[in-house]
């Protein structure tokens, strides 16, 4: 690497990015997300099922509808946590087909690893310790790539995108599932209280750990709206963008193509 790339490569880990409401080095937020999933790992199915009132399930089960998936295809879930993407997948591909299960923390794929283990369903999944932004897999080597509640806490989000993109093959699709911006008319401020109330204090009670929640309600309001990710997804090359809300907009889910 010469003495410009190097440079370059410095002023991008200077630069500050969001982590909740705070600004931090770039070269920061990714050890400083780690240490959150580190903390909550062991917890985190238990916390969603609480935060969400089991909603979370609806709105994977509905991903999963939109995957696309026949018997022997292969498929992505990047930052797939505690695998439920993957477990899902896993029973679309069949035991001809192929999933890999990635996330940047080794925790949560450990955590996902023995879930899937003891579902049964090892037998046509891998696991990766990866970083959505450099995904390290071959060009087009997947049908359906899928993200879901994780690209908020990537760092470079184009970077992530167009890496997914990447590994996609023709004619294959990428499904967002995320937190989004509410749209029913009423519901944002109740959701605010909600976040910045109830969650901290379910992280406290629950998990042990108050501020890890604290960040995941502000990394939410941070996140980009529904119409700026899908001009984000036509900028990494993805082609036929739309989203769908799901629960008055709380979450939505995106889509979108290579051809």
């Amino acid at each position: 690497m010469n003495e410009k790339a190097h440079q370059s490569r410095r002023q991008q880990e200077s630069a500050e990015v969001d982590f909740g409401y705070q600004q931090v080095p770039a070269a920061e937020k990714a050890q400083r997300v780690r240490a959150v999933f580190d903390s909550v790992a062991d917890k985190y199915d238990l916390m969603n099922d609480l935060m969400s009132a089991g909603v979370h399930r609806l709105w994977k089960r509905y991903t999963l509808s939109q995957t696309g998936l026949r018997p022997g295809q292969a498929a992505l879930d990047v930052a797939g946590g505690t695998g439920d993407i993957a477990a899902g997948m896993a029973k679309q591909v069949g035991a001809s087909g192929l999933v890999v299960l990635s996330d940047i923390n080794a925790a949560m794929l450990e955590v996902g690893r023995n879930r899937l283990l003891d579902r049964g369903l090892l037998h046509n999944v891998r696991f990766s310790l990866a970083n959505a932004e450099c995904l390290p897999f071959e060009d087009e080597s997947f049908d359906c790539v899928t993200i879901a509640f994780g690209l908020r806490n990537v760092t470079d989000k184009p970077a992530a995108l167009a890496s997914m993109r990447r590994v996609l093959r023709p004619g294959g699709r990428l499904l967002v599932l995320e937190f989004s911006k509410p749209v029913v008319p009423g519901l944002k401020p109740v959701y605010d209280v909600y976040s910045f109330s109830v969650l901290p204090w379910l992280g406290k009670r629950i998990a042990g750990d108050a501020d890890s929640y604290q960040y995941l309600a502000e990394s939410i309001r941070r996140f980009p709206d529904q119409e700026t990710l899908c001009g984000m997804m036509r900028e990494a090359g993805l082609e036929d963008c739309r989203h769908h809300n799901l629960s008055g907009g709380i979450v939505a889910l995106h889509k979108g193509f290579r051809y």
